[in-house]
């Protein structure tokens, strides 16, 4: 296999699915970077060359999710940091906004998967909540990749739309 062939071919398409996976440029390019470092070191173990540019997707999503979750552990971490040097946090009045804020949010995501149609909600749960790949789920709902694929993105505009409407705005004066 040729990494570098099939790197300067498909880096472009892969970079811009990051940017949609980690939401901004500068981590999109962190985790091409690291994407390309870890599919360099496994790359033995890539045995169909056409899978490559899904496979180094797929990598680079992980390592996105890991940013967004080292991310998510700084105000943890910060927090811990102050403690050790003797600070007492001081316990927000805004909890309780806070909770009915994630209760809410909570109920609009279950409203939004439980909208979908049961065609578009399969594919959505097992690729996107179970973390399913493409053809795993095909095979399991016996349908093709094509079709998953197609699936996944109406499910996901739905999921969008459905989170973008009105039913998901906070029933309390902001």
């Amino acid at each position: 296999m040729d990494f570098e062939r099939l790197l300067d071919r498909h880096k472009d398409a892969v970079y811009r699915q990051m940017i949609r996976a980690c939401g901004n440029r500068e981590d999109a390019e962190d985790a091409l970077v690291e994407a390309i470092m870890s599919a360099y070191r496994a790359s033995d173990g890539l045995r169909d060359e056409t899978a490559f540019q899904g496979w180094l997707a797929t990598i680079g999503r992980r390592v996105c999710g890991k940013l967004r979750q080292r991310e998510s552990l700084l105000p943890v971490i910060s927090l811990s940091r102050l403690i050790e040097d003797g600070f007492e946090p001081i316990s927000p009045a805004g909890d309780a906004v806070d909770a009915m804020d994630r209760a809410a949010l909570s109920d609009c995501v279950h409203h939004a998967l439980s909208a979908l149609p049961e065609l578009y909600r399969d594919v959505y749960v097992r690729r996107e909540l179970e973390g399913h790949s493409a053809e795993i789920t095909a095979e399991a709902l016996g349908i093709t990749i094509a079709a998953v694929k197609s699936r996944l993105h109406r499910a996901r505009t739905m999921v969008r739309q459905t989170l973008d409407s009105s039913l998901c705005r906070p029933s309390y004066p902001v």
